[in-house]
């Protein structure tokens, strides 16, 4: 995702005061006394070591089997090591759990020029990690530029969030670039060629040594901790799948049996979350189950009779609905989301990102990575919701996005300058260099086909968009683009990935034929 950009930020770094973090007992190898500022990020600091409320409040609906919460640590400049050329970070240090990471800073529109890796260490076998790499262009995943979600004044800049596993103790180290060069695909992967050069406890921190040579670096810098929580009471963790299983049914044998909706416990804004589905499923449904072709047709006319055009009317092509796993279902934690729902007008085509999370995760924890991005996405970033309208994991099962409704037109923050009249959908994990399974790349044709469908789209042609601002076309420009498109062709990015953006002819061809094309 790291796109060409125009000109770097010139900004002072200093060094921030941090209040100390009562480590584990269990943790011998971290500082004893390490610096680091915990708080829920959006809400008012808490006292160090304290446990974070799950959703920054004292609400009394907050339970306890929501823990997720958000720890901060501002980044220090380093003593300048000539070996690596990092000037900001971290020293090893211990910290609650946690198990997705991104670094964070003030203004949004500020890009950093540099590389960001860390190494954690994981909490089931007290060993470190190698240095990895975090994916450092992200704010093209946002709201369109002018919109009034960029313009809320929440908003913040950061890295792509990087899912490290539950894990306990951190380091990270900043290193610059004079240039900024073309986007490219680079995977959160080991950082093979800089092993061993950075290790001690302490090792690199001075106190001020080389702040002068972050000046190009943005402001108020920061690493964010996320712990994504357990599922939100009524959802639960994805089951009855595995690495080699299909997840996502073909819909040519009937209807799937829907799930006991669940409606004991669940708070004003999930029923407000649920209620926006209730077209398709119960209130409370933590699956929204697979339809036949027929099925499909004859819901379509339910959902948008009287919209259908006379070509619609007389031949319907659209894919069957595929089985969705609802916001209820992998445990959002409404609360952290905006009240409200917006939507565009209809869905003219869908751009296909990577999440740029890292492959190294399991299905069944495909949960927790998608509460983290949107824990991540709303409380670091300041949007109003998690970005994507849609996400797609490895073992090819589908997942409720940004809230509002699946069968509904709702805006998006996941390609900027396009998320008028088109859906986004991220493929969990980072598709530069590794191949996404053929289950994953199919899963993307069965929802286009279905999506697509919902507007009469053609997944095999072209739709004109007008931009909304970005990197490669002015506000107000009329583009042609694909009705399936990649990221890279809204913006000037890497993103969905090399390997996942030449899946994408197969994705319209697999879609169009779902359609009865």
């Amino acid at each position: 995702m790291r796109g060409i950009l125009a000109s770097s930020i010139g900004v002072t770094c200093a060094a921030a005061l941090a209040l100390p973090l009562a480590p584990p007992a269990a943790a011998s190898d971290a500082p004893d006394a390490p610096d680091v500022a915990t708080r829920t990020v959006g809400t008012a600091d808490v006292q160090a070591g304290s446990r974070v409320d799950a959703r920054g409040d004292s609400g009394a609906d907050a339970r306890a089997e929501v823990p997720g919460s958000t720890q901060s640590l501002p980044l220090r400049p380093l003593t300048h090591d000539r070996a690596t050329g990092a000037v900001l970070g971290l020293t090893p240090r211990t910290v609650r759990t946690f198990s997705l990471l991104g670094v964070v800073w003030d203004d949004p529109s500020a890009h950093l020029h540099g590389r960001v890796q860390v190494r954690t260490r994981a909490v089931s076998t007290g060993e470190w990690t190698d240095w990895r790499d975090v994916e450092t262009h992200y704010a093209e995943h946002g709201a369109d530029p002018d919109s009034p979600e960029a313009v809320s004044g929440k908003t913040r800049g950061a890295t792509a969030p990087l899912w490290v596993g539950e894990s306990n103790g951190v380091e990270v180290r900043v290193l610059p670039e004079p240039d900024s060069g073309e986007p490219e695909d680079v995977d959160p992967v080991d950082a093979e060629a800089d092993e061993g050069v950075s290790g001690g406890e302490g090792a690199g921190e001075g106190a001020g040594e080389g702040a002068g040579e972050v000046s190009t670096l943005p402001a108020g810098m920061r690493l964010d901790l996320v712990d994504p929580g357990e599922a939100e009471s009524g959802g639960s963790e994805v089951s009855g799948g595995s690495e080699g299983s299909e997840g996502s049914g073909e819909g040519t044998g009937g209807a799937e049996p829907a799930e006991e909706p669940r409606t004991d416990v669940m708070t004003a804004a999930a029923k407000a979350a649920s209620a926006a589905n209730s077209a398709l499923v119960p209130l409370g449904a933590t699956q929204i189950p697979s339809l036949t072709a027929e099925e499909t047709r004859e819901e379509l006319v339910t959902l948008r009779g009287t919209e259908l055009t006379e070509q619609q009317q007389a031949k319907k092509y659209i894919g069957p609905r595929p089985a969705i796993t609802t916001r209820r279902g992998w445990g959002a934690d409404e609360s952290l989301r905006e009240k409200s729902f917006v939507y565009t007008s209809s869905v003219k085509a869908a751009f296909v990102h990577h999440t740029a999370s890292g492959n190294n995760y399991s299905c069944s924890q495909a949960p927790s990575l998608i509460r983290g991005f949107y824990r991540y996405h709303t409380k670091s970033l300041g949007w109003r919701d998690i970005g994507y309208n849609f996400l797609v994991d490895k073992c090819g099962r589908i997942y409720e996005g940004r809230a509002g409704g699946v069968a509904k037109p709702v805006k998006g923050a996941h390609t900027m300058g396009f998320n008028t009249k088109t859906t986004g959908i991220a493929v969990i994990g980072s598709y530069g260099s590794k191949k996404p399974s053929s289950k994953a790349v199919k899963a993307v044709a069965r929802l286009t086909a279905w999506k697509l469908g919902l507007h009469g789209m053609n997944p095999k042609k072209k739709t004109s968009l007008t931009s909304g601002g970005g990197n490669l076309y002015a506000k107000g420009k009329k583009v042609k683009m694909k009705v399936i498109s990649g990221h890279r062709d809204g913006f000037n990015t890497s993103c969905p990935g090399g390997k996942l953006y030449s899946k994408l002819g197969s994705v319209r061809s697999k879609a169009a034929g779902y359609q009865g094309r």
